[in-house]
């Protein structure tokens, strides 16, 4: 049995993810914490983490990225591993979860889901043979009107996973608006949608000569990144102090 802390519980995610925990053997929410108690979720709720003192195995954060320092904090302090979900970190949050994670086992990962993850490997290979031969390399990613960060976490990992293939040798071009210049073959493009109810949509695009490549994959329902999650909350339990991948969960 699993049991873990669902931080963000009353958020979309952490609602997803407290209906399939319900649903899924040996594993079990003890306790939430989230702004606001508005909820009846079935196990205590904390507005605060230090208040929280429930015994669990694991914590899962699906929350806001201003939230994440102090989760982190209390991973630590509770000496329990953290699966931290939440996304739009800056390059100083990932740092101190990075340095952070060599005290308590910490996974992070820009997506849950096991199709995007698989999409990261496939983003690799197709760069070592079209990135090599000069193709262009896009990325186009969709989601709902409510998401605050762009471009989406995942977006960057499949950029990130193409970039590590090629040893680094590209920039990432965000916006085109603004430059009345040819593309730079060494650039990256990648592009943000937003708008109505749309789960989640990422696409990698291979363009060369007479030809494209796409790879692409389609979120349905929230429910594929509260599986990850829940997957990933067995995973980490009782694993030592590390920084940890769903690649890692994935095999």
């Amino acid at each position: 049995m699993t049991k873990f802390i669902m931080n963000g519980c009353n958020g979309a995610m952490g609602q997803v993810i407290t209906r399939l925990a319900a649903e899924t053997p040996d594993v079990e929410i003890v306790a939430g914490i989230d702004v606001a108690d508005n909820r009846d979720n079935g196990y205590p709720v904390y507005t605060r983490p230090e208040d929280c003192k429930v015994e669990a195995d694991v914590i899962v954060d699906f929350s806001i990225a201003k939230a994440v320092d102090g989760i982190v904090d209390y991973a630590v302090a509770r000496q329990l591993p953290l699966v931290l979900c939440t996304t739009g970190l800056t390059d100083e949050q990932i740092e101190y979860v990075n340095e952070q994670s060599k005290k308590v086992a910490i996974l992070r990962s820009a997506n849950m889901s096991l199709g995007v993850n698989t999409l990261f490997k496939l983003a690799a290979i197709g760069a070592k043979i079209l990135g090599a031969a000069g193709y262009d390399m896009e990325i186009v990613e969709k989601h709902h009107n409510k998401k605050v960060d762009a471009p989406s976490g995942t977006a960057l990992a499949i950029a990130d996973a193409v970039n590590d293939a090629m040893d680094h040798a590209y920039t990432y071009k965000l916006d085109r608006s603004k430059d009345r210049v040819k593309r730079d073959p060494k650039e990256i493009g990648i592009q943000a949608v937003r708008g109505g109810t749309i789960v989640g949509e990422h696409e990698l695009f291979f363009c060369g000569p007479d030809e494209v490549v796409e790879i692409k994959h389609t979120a349905y329902s929230k429910g594929i990144f509260a599986k990850g999650a829940i997957e990933a909350a067995a995973y980490l339990k009782g694993k030592e102090p590390g920084l940890y991948t769903m690649a890692d969960v994935i095999g």
